[in-house]
């Protein structure tokens, strides 16, 4: 008889586990009335993945120049359903004055490719931003013919023709080549042109450079195929 007494809290406290719901499943949350945190990698940044994709209404930030603002980007983007990623990549991506979104996202062979929307820009809406193993990330759209590139022969030649040539966003895909190493290359190419409006009178081609880790090692100039 005093073992079975003994028995009664253990049971008690059995069932009383079983009417709280238990502890979690093995990989699952508790769960919790706040909003999830924004996914962060190892050094604490925004760690992009599809999770930053946002695709919806911004007609609330579109009633006057006062009301574009990164707070009125952020609370359409909270009302639309966007994850805590978005919101995150978005404020990470709305800086000096402009604001962004992630609208696309895919991976190309170990490497994140992000399509970036400027929803309040007079021209060129849409960018490309490339995404390394270690969360850096490289905007392909923000080429400038500085010295570096100026230094380039078949740059130099173009400019001969053409010395108000610069180039005008966005860049195109233009496939990939292998490196050494177990290293990739994407290319991608920027219209040069002497106006907005003007017709191209060429195009400026630039390799983005990976390891076989995936991590950005450098970008230049490859001259395009004929």
């Amino acid at each position: 008889m005093r073992r079975s007494r003994l028995l009664l809290p253990a049971l008690s406290l059995a069932l009383l586990a079983a009417c709280q719901g238990g502890p979690p499943e093995p990989g699952k949350a508790p769960a919790s009335g706040d909003a999830p945190a924004a996914s962060k990698a190892a050094d604490g940044s925004l760690r992009w993945s599809e999770a930053v994709v946002w695709d919806g209404d911004l007609n609330a930030c579109r009633q006057g120049d006062s009301n574009a603002t990164r707070d009125c980007l952020r609370d359409a983007m909270t009302a639309g359903g966007a994850s805590a990623d978005a919101v995150a990549a978005a404020e990470q991506l709305s800086t000096g004055g402009e604001l962004a979104y992630v609208t696309a996202w895919h991976e190309h062979d170990g490497l994140g490719v992000a399509t970036v929307e400027y929803p309040f820009r007079a021209n060129t809406n849409e960018g490309t931003r490339l995404v390394d193993a270690g969360g850096k990330h490289i905007d392909v759209d923000a080429v400038q013919l500085d010295d570096t590139l100026r230094a380039d022969a078949g740059v130099q030649e173009l400019l001969k023709a053409h010395p108000q040539a610069t180039p005008f966003a966005p860049a195109q895909a233009a496939g990939t080549a292998p490196l050494d190493g177990g290293g990739i290359r994407l290319l991608y190419r920027t219209p040069l042109r002497d106006c907005h409006a003007c017709p191209d009178v060429g195009q400026l081609q630039i390799g983005y450079d990976f390891d076989g880790q995936r991590n950005f090692i450098g970008q230049q100039v490859v001259p395009a195929a004929p």
